[in-house]
């Protein structure tokens, strides 16, 4: 009864962070600014959207024969409509709850595919620190090949931090903050060893843990080239999603890949932040766009746009999965011939 107190309190947590955050998109905004942002999602041509929605099943396809390339070592060999209609549910479901898709979609395969659940969702921990590191790599580019935009935003922030009210760099400040992040992460280790027997520290050991078994375990790969290239290719699809998105609003048509990158590093971590990254995705686009010299209005509007594309066909995939996969699943028990006289 307690857990399912907190996750009822947490799920109602992230949603109202999530409704507070579409508020602060807004809360500056004139109501002829507003009238210009329903103007400009009303004139986007949704047409142009369609081979973004493409590309991003594209990407949760390549996913899923990822997923099997990761099961097969352990001799789990579903069969790709399965896995695909698993994948797609585990979204679908994380729209609603947090982190009910990774269990939903573990749950769905092991029961259509009659596998034990314990190891395939041993597979998805090594799926998730894939995706960890492939964020990581992301972000680095992001800031490594536009360090005149992206770094020198960064470098203006912490000028901000670390200057005294003379304009000159403070050593105390930084100091300070190198003190505290050591004492923070002193304080981390020594909790998670000395409280490892009280359950909130032994989840978050066994997530650090699970991070990298994941890790280690795709040593263990016998494809490992086909793995490589379905991990370069998903984000290389959620890349180009976005940039063919642009075309979609001719206010940020202009521009390319490097800032289409920015939107993905940022757009992808505020996914993480609320249910669906309802908010936070809206917020973390407008920001990001403002840094190459686009509106709050115009960047607020894409971030609508391309949530909206993203969540959509989740919502559509995820209930066709839902009503395809007792459908295939009896067609397929259908076409497998009975040994009984």
């Amino acid at each position: 009864m307690q857990k399912k107190i907190l996750n009822i309190l947490q799920y109602i947590f992230f949603l109202a962070l999530g409704l507070f955050l579409l508020w602060w998109t807004t809360k500056n905004l004139s109501p002829e600014e507003v009238g210009h942002l329903k103007e400009l999602l009303k004139e986007a041509n949704y047409v142009l959207v369609i081979p973004a929605m493409v590309m991003l099943l594209l990407s949760h396809y390549s996913r899923a024969i990822r997923w099997k390339i990761l099961m097969d070592p352990l001799n789990i060999r579903p069969s790709m409509p399965n896995t695909f209609f698993a994948v797609m549910l585990g979204y679908f479901f994380n729209l609603f709850v947090p982190r009910l898709g990774e269990v939903m979609k573990c749950t769905i395969l092991a029961r259509y595919e009659k596998t034990p659940v314990d190891k395939v969702i041993g597979t998805m921990v090594a799926e998730r620190a894939c995706d960890v590191v492939s964020l990581a790599t992301v972000i680095f580019l992001t800031v490594v090949l536009q360090i005149n935009i992206v770094g020198e935003y960064a470098s203006e922030e912490l000028r901000k931090l670390f200057l005294d009210t003379s304009g000159n760099f403070n050593f105390n400040k930084l100091f300070i903050a190198l003190s505290v992040i050591a004492a923070f992460i002193l304080l981390f280790v020594f909790f998670l060893k000395r409280f490892s027997h009280i359950k909130p520290i032994q989840k978050i050991n066994a997530i650090i843990k699970g991070i990298w078994q994941g890790l280690t375990s795709i040593r263990y790969i016998k494809k490992k080239g086909a793995f490589i290239f379905h991990s370069v290719f998903i984000w290389l699809m959620y890349l180009l999603s976005i940039r063919v998105g642009f075309f979609a609003l001719e206010s940020v048509s202009h521009l390319g890949m490097k800032p289409s990158l920015s939107v993905l590093s940022f757009g992808s971590i505020a996914m993480i932040i609320t249910q669906g990254g309802i908010g936070a995705y809206q917020l973390a686009v407008q920001k990001t766009m403002t840094l190459y010299g686009i509106s709050e209005v115009n960047g607020l509007a894409f971030g609508w746009l391309i949530w909206a594309v993203q969540t959509i066909m989740i919502l559509v995939c995820g209930i066709l999965s839902l009503l395809l996969l007792p459908v295939f699943n009896r067609k397929k028990n259908e076409a497998v011939p009975s040994h009984t006289q």
